[in-house]
């Protein structure tokens, strides 16, 4: 099933079960998702964003709220930073299963072997391999550092 059906499905059902608090945060997806098509289609794309595409805005949504969730706990907002868990989770389920530092380290490996990367220039040539295989999956923030050290040494 797409993941646009699977967030869809999951919508109808938690309006069908009143849990207001998922209703609310599958909109927010939704909403965000809707948002890119209507960016696409002023690029000139008629088909809208892709699988990938809503990966990379759950993964962003979910990252957004991880901060959000920090600094509530630093000003002591405790009541607010269990609801950005809260939403955490529900847009957790229709992301792909994070991949270990080890998995993402050999993905990295194989990525610069596929590319024949040998200095910094081709860091860019290798995040580009490893978004397009690994979009949702691992964040790409903690692996730009590895990337560096693999071209570096």
């Amino acid at each position: 099933m797409e993941l646009r059906e699977r967030i869809t499905s999951a919508m109808k059902q938690a309006m069908r079960d009143k849990a207001a608090s998922r209703l609310s945060t599958l909109r927010l997806i939704n909403a965000a998702i809707k948002d890119k098509d209507i960016d696409a289609r002023a690029k000139g794309s008629d088909d809208g964003v892709d699988d990938t595409e809503v990966l990379a805005i759950l993964g962003k949504m979910s990252k957004q709220r991880m901060e959000s969730a920090r600094a509530y706990e630093e000003g002591s907002r405790l009541d607010l930073a269990e609801r950005e868990r809260e939403e955490i989770v529900v847009i957790e389920e229709f992301l792909p299963r994070q991949l270990s530092a080890e998995e993402s380290a050999t993905a990295v490996d194989a990525a610069i072997a596929e590319v024949g990367a040998d200095s910094i220039r081709d860091m860019g040539k290798v995040m580009g391999i490893l978004k397009g295989k690994y979009t949702g999956q691992m964040d790409f923030g903690a692996v730009g550092p590895v990337i560096k050290d693999r071209l570096c040494s």
